[in-house]
């Protein structure tokens, strides 16, 4: 079996909710991106999120994010040490390979920033020093809708740095009536063993981008940013930023569905998302 296809059965052997979402996250991972998922509490975003860390065998942190969080109780903090009369750095749980931010709009926009430069740059910066964080590193948050009380708004440069935004909803009749039969996240999941390895994640990623995408689908790709750009509809266009994170995406969903191009399809599909 091909090592995307181990990771996706490993993934649904937990995860019995949509398979478009499963999709998304493996094209966040493949495509070097970020991915927030977002939904209403109890469809199982945490679930998802804890199925792909422990299918990798890497260095995984949940971080459950609450309105008295701290920056430095995400990056770390220099303790002084009285033996060496120097200052000691004592990472936080950012300096994982994948981290589940969960319900990242409990806390408040100071922390939630907290995260921009790990993610935009693979780097975190305490007291002046500068630290690189370790390879893959991806960022997995969840998050209720923003209604929902007690949340706060990403800003919109903190939503910026996720690749895709997924939306789970509700399972199909059948397949809730496996999750009221199996429990696969009370039984299964801490049970679960990874199938791949960082070297071939990496491996993995070094493929998407070799993916070809064609001239004349780079030019339909462009006509669909100018059009979120133009339309009345849209307070914000696809941004250059944008428009190359769905270029990478298109490129991963179509590593993650087994080719070497891409085509029209995949970009439809990756545009919303992203």
């Amino acid at each position: 079996m091909q090592p995307l296809a181990r990771l996706r059965a490993n993934m649904e052997s937990v995860f019995f909710g949509k398979k478009a979402a499963v999709t998304q996250v493996l094209v966040g991972l493949i495509a070097r991106g970020h991915v927030l998922i977002e939904d209403v509490p109890g469809v199982g975003k945490t679930v998802l999120a804890r199925s792909l860390a422990r299918s990798i065998n890497c260095n995984f942190n949940r971080i459950q994010l609450t309105p008295d969080m701290l920056p430095s109780d995400i990056l770390g903090v220099s303790v002084y040490n009285q033996e060496s009369k120097s200052f000691d750095f004592k990472a936080g749980p950012i300096f994982a390979n994948i981290i589940l931010a969960d319900e990242i709009n409990r806390t408040t926009p100071r922390t939630q920033s907290s995260l921009l430069e790990a993610m935009n740059d693979y780097s975190v910066t305490v007291d002046g020093d500068t630290m690189t964080l370790p390879t893959p590193f991806m960022v997995i948050a969840t998050q209720n809708p923003f209604e929902f009380e007690g949340t706060y708004l990403l800003p919109e440069n903190q939503l910026d740095r996720f690749l895709l935004r997924v939306s789970l909803g509700y399972p199909e009749r059948e397949r809730e009536k496996e999750i009221l039969k199996q429990q696969p996240g009370r039984f299964k999941l801490d049970h679960l063993d990874p199938v791949l390895s960082i070297d071939e994640v990496t491996a993995l990623q070094g493929q998407a981008a070799q993916v070809k995408i064609d001239a004349a689908l780079l030019d339909y790709l462009m006509d669909l940013v100018e059009a979120t750009r133009k339309d009345e509809l849209l307070h914000v266009g696809i941004s250059p930023r944008g428009s190359l994170a769905l270029m990478q995406a298109s490129q991963a969903l179509a590593l993650v569905e087994g080719r070497d191009y891409v085509t029209p399809d995949d970009i439809k599909a990756m545009v919303a998302p992203v």
